[in-house]
């Protein structure tokens, strides 16, 4: 799922007989007894030793399973957290033995390297990181600063490589789709961004490459991860969908603290249809009736964003009519107004400045909670995709070493 611009949770499966798992997984330098901690015994299963997304007590057990002591996992913790270490034999902390052990028992970090950067002149920074299979996502960091100075720093993640619904506005949907990304690779995201700015990401929003509801394992697994172990608040996290069938009950069944947003974008079925192609399959009642839901089953807020595109949706009219939606589903729901953010080969337009204002006024005297998002980054290929698309056109890349953008990309100094 994509928001219109870029400012825009650990179901880990564990079926598998353990005789089975070791078969499968274990190499022959070294026995290492997974029986003993079930939880990295999932892990293994889901990232293939990857040591990024595991816990402080996972790391231990895996120093005790390499015959060292427990501590050893702490320090690896620390090492990899806080200050984001990407290679093993960067581990100067702990024993060149153990680094080596580590390495030749298939463990390795899970970190990528950052193919491009560009930087808007509001200090927007939008990161294209080069993954294992060559495939590139995109990543955003956005800073605030309040009325004391003090910076907020919100990374807005993908959680897919392109996405399948291809919303009628959205850049990512017109690159294609690839595959889910896995855990590590939507928790290396927010390490990018704080290593990017030198500083602690407080906000997470999933409102990057990819709809999050259709890889909602890898999507909690790394809520559990940035929350536990980036230690960001569940309050300060942000889940966001266009809508997928059976799945809001799913999240809401996890009683997260963070907030759900829905990428809504019209205030009836028909023309939420020709904007959003996937709500063919997904009512705008039963969507509305899932939202009800999760409020009574968490307490937490849903909050809806709505992408305003120049005469197809942002008339007063449509404001109206979805105050009137809003209140038959029930109360204290907050609409996030976004100005859409021209892309290349779009037929939509960004509204005046007077359009927004006047449909934010028209919720507002309807008693809906608004608030319309702040512009970031029009100068970084803002939209979520369009940086990607530039440098990537094809989803299923061979070689990304040998790409080249089809333009040059201006970085604001």
């Amino acid at each position: 799922m994509m928001t219109a611009t870029s400012t825009s949770l650990i179901q880990r499966v564990c079926s598998v007989p353990l005789a089975r798992a070791v078969r499968t997984r274990a190499m022959a330098v070294v026995s290492m007894n997974l029986s003993t901690t079930p939880a990295l015994s999932q892990a293994l299963r889901a990232d293939s030793r990857v040591l990024l997304g595991l816990s402080e007590p996972e790391l231990q057990q895996l120093a005790l399973d390499l015959k060292q002591q427990s501590y050893r996992g702490k320090q690896l913790h620390h090492l990899i957290y806080k200050r984001k270490i990407k290679d093993i034999q960067d581990f100067s902390q702990v024993p060149l033995a153990f680094r080596n052990e580590l390495e030749e028992a298939g463990w390795k970090v899970g970190r990528s390297p950052i193919y491009q950067s560009v930087t808007a002149a509001d200090g927007t920074v939008k990161l294209l990181i080069k993954l294992e299979d060559n495939r590139l996502i995109e990543t955003v960091g956005i800073p605030v600063k309040d009325e004391k100075g003090v910076m907020r720093l919100t990374a807005c993640v993908s959680s897919q490589v392109g996405c399948p619904l291809r919303c009628s506005f959205c850049a990512t949907g017109k690159g294609g789709f690839s595959r889910n990304l896995k855990m590590h690779e939507i928790v290396e995201q927010v390490l990018a961004i704080e290593e990017i700015f030198n500083h602690r990401v407080t906000n997470v929003v999933f409102m990057g490459m990819g709809e999050p509801m259709m890889n909602l394992k890898s999507v909690l697994a790394a809520h559990q991860c940035l929350n536990k172990d980036v230690q960001i608040g569940q309050r300060m996290i942000t889940i966001s969908t266009v809508g997928v069938p059976n799945t809001i009950k799913k999240l809401a069944s996890h009683k997260l603290q963070s907030t759900l947003a829905i990428s809504l974008h019209a205030p009836n079925q028909k023309l939420r249809e020709t904007i959003v192609p996937s709500a063919k399959a997904y009512p705008l009642s039963a969507l509305m009736k899932d939202c009800r839901d999760y409020f009574v089953e968490t307490s937490r807020r849903v909050s809806f964003e709505y992408a305003l595109l120049a005469g197809v949706n942002d008339a007063v009219e449509h404001a109206v009519e979805l105050a009137e939606l809003l209140h038959e589903w029930g109360r204290g729901y907050h609409v996030n107004l976004i100005p859409f953010n021209p892309i290349e080969g779009s037929e939509y337009r960004r509204p005046s400045k007077k359009a927004v204002q006047a449909f934010a006024a028209a919720l507002e005297s309807n008693r809906v909670t608004v608030s319309t998002r702040q512009t970031r980054g029009l100068d970084a290929d803002a939209a979520c995709g369009q940086l990607r698309n530039k440098f990537q056109k094809s989803p299923l890349p061979t070689d990304s070493d040998n790409l080249q953008p089809e333009e040059d990309v201006a970085v604001a100094c």
